[in-house]
């Protein structure tokens, strides 16, 4: 063989879309293994054929090619408007998400389930990989070796002026502030349940149903209950509210009482008083000036929604002159504040609160929409001014999406479904920082010392998560029973559930043989007693000392006319 001649390697003959080329080197020399932040991004777009538009698409028999790329372009304008285009999916609830909230900065966001935890999560340490909570709190679990109550949690929501608390509302009287990091701060009193005037409580003495946080003053919040009140409180005096506000329902057979289902403060952005707009269960939506006075209501509208359905969605507008409620009876409706009377606009939109009764419907940034989850799984943005949908797009399909959030800072979409699902929708060119940076980063590398199992502590000669002392994790600790009366928690003995038979019937031998007379349980007591009569009678124990000096019995004698005629009869008074 010369030198001029050329050598040719042969390769090996795959065809291009085999998966074996996946393990073939494509080049010689060292790889660097930096992360394709590019592919990691694309790979967490959504994947939606077509989005349901509000739009309704030209039909006729004039419709050519034209036509159908026009509204094409039009599907592709209405994505890019909205931070739809991408998502990023976390999964640490064990059932439905009730709440959703971040914080102002846009940085941490905090989730509220019906499996009675409230999970925290921080953007600046999640990565692609491990998308996960940092802390899980049961906001009502005092001791982890306790066996303490559990509530699910219907509302929790970060103060929009101090981001380092949040609210947090249980089935429970007693609503909490707890701080970013999910210790409590302060806990509410509850109030005497005994008292018929609610003027004169101090909290509430029934559930709670939501809260929300003021407007311009970052101390106060204000909390709805089941007892037909609204109690406005200072996060600073925890002994009792600031100002207590009672509903007196109208409605018959109520009893001046009724359950307060939705709440909404707001302010208009351009400065003014403040406006707090309430929800009650007998279908009254009531109106108070925010800054008080609170002893009547500035506007009350009776049968705003069908009465005794959930309106469980209310919000304001950020002009505040808009208030848009979703109802329990399947309708989604406008109101003016100026006139207080008749709602603008009224629409279909069918219900999820008799299932999920937090279920709401919020504002977008500067009002520009307005969003809400649907029973399908779809996420509707509505327009402001008709309510008719603009854009909707399915987030969860078949399971309902119950609480909707946009971020005005960040731009980012925040969802929490019956599924247990919580998606952030975001766009990478419109949304900043949040889901963006997590999807931006390098995927963690795990190492053989992150699993604890095979970690050894070198100072106590053992693993150093392999001692694990009962009831010492707060985290781990689950409450409650299964369906078949087996306990939850892997450390806790398994006890007999008793039924109401089993407790009512004691075991008889036990009672016999170390209770004293047991079985005189089972005799007749006048037999008993009879039993005894002849000893009593020939030696009396009690009267054994007037045996002899006692008197003999002496009777009248009654005449025969007296015994045919009978005693004499009382005159009756007329």
């Amino acid at each position: 063989m010369s030198d001029d001649e050329e050598v040719q390697v042969e390769g090996p003959s795959l065809a291009d879309d085999d998966p074996m080329r996946a393990f073939l080197p494509t080049s010689f020399g060292k790889k660097s293994k930096e992360a394709d932040i590019a592919a990691q991004i694309d790979r967490s777009k959504r994947t939606i054929n077509v989005p349901i538009l509000g739009k309704p698409k030209s039909q006729g028999s004039d419709s050519n090619d034209s036509s159908d790329s026009e509204d094409d372009s039009d599907d592709s304008d209405d994505e890019d408007e909205y931070p739809t285009s991408h998502e990023m999916i976390i999964k640490t609830h064990d059932r439905a998400v009730t709440s959703l909230s971040l914080d102002p900065a846009g940085g941490r966001l905090i989730s509220g389930s019906i499996d009675c935890t409230v999970k925290l999560h921080d953007f600046s340490s999640l990565t692609p990989t491990t998308i996960r909570a940092f802390r899980s709190v049961d906001p009502y679990e005092t001791k982890p070796s306790a066996s303490t109550e559990s509530h699910s949690v219907h509302h929790v929501e970060f103060n929009p002026l101090a981001g380092s608390v949040f609210l947090c509302i249980s089935a429970h009287p007693q609503a909490k502030i707890m701080s970013r990091d999910g210790d409590i701060v302060t806990e509410f009193v509850k109030g005497d349940m005994y008292l018929r005037d609610m003027h004169n409580t101090k909290g509430h003495v029934s559930e709670v149903t939501t809260g929300t946080w003021h407007p311009t003053d970052k101390n106060l919040c204000v909390t709805a209950g089941t007892d037909s009140t609204l109690r406005i409180w200072d996060i600073n005096n925890k002994r009792s509210q600031k100002e207590v506000l009672v509903f007196k329902s109208k409605a018959a057979g109520a009893a001046g009482r009724t359950r307060m289902t939705a709440v909404a403060w707001g302010s208009p952005a351009q400065g003014g008083n403040n406006l707090l707009v309430s929800a009650a269960l007998d279908g009254t939506l009531v109106m108070w000036s925010g800054n008080g006075p609170f002893t009547r209501p500035a506007g009350e509208i009776r049968e705003a929604h069908k009465p005794n359905t959930w309106a469980g969605g209310i919000d304001i507008s950020s002009d505040g002159r808009m208030v848009v409620t979703r109802g329990g009876d399947n309708l989604i409706k406008l109101w003016d504040i100026r006139k207080f009377k008749e709602p603008l606009v009224s629409v279909e939109h069918t219900s999820t609160s008799d299932h999920y009764p937090t279920t709401n419907i919020k504002y977008a940034p500067n009002s520009t929409s307005i969003i809400t989850g649907s029973a399908t799984g779809h996420l509707h943005i509505l327009n402001p001014g008709n309510l008719r949908p603009e854009y909707t797009t399915p987030v969860t399909p078949g399971s309902p999406v119950i609480t909707v959030d946009w971020h005005p800072k960040i731009n980012q979409i925040v969802t929490g479904s019956a599924n247990a699902e919580t998606h952030i929708l975001y766009n990478p060119t419109m949304s900043t920082r949040g889901a963006v940076d997590v999807m931006s980063r390098a995927p963690k590398r795990r190492h053989i010392d992150d699993n604890p199992e095979l970690t050894t502590d070198q100072s106590l000669g053992l693993s150093g998560e392999s001692i694990v002392t009962p009831g010492a994790l707060p985290g781990n600790r689950k409450a409650g029973i299964t369906a078949s009366g087996k306990s939850k928690d892997p450390r806790r003995p398994h006890v007999p559930q008793q039924t109401p038979f089993l407790r009512s019937q004691p075991d008889e031998k036990h009672i016999s043989e170390n209770i004293p007379l047991s079985r005189m349980l089972h005799e007749d007591p006048r037999e008993a007693l009879l039993k005894y009569a002849d000893l009593a009678k020939k030696d009396p124990v009690f009267t054994k000392a007037w045996k002899d000096t006692q008197p003999v019995t002496q009777y009248a004698d009654v005449s025969d006319e007296e015994e045919e005629d009978g005693p004499d009869k009382k005159k009756v008074k007329r």
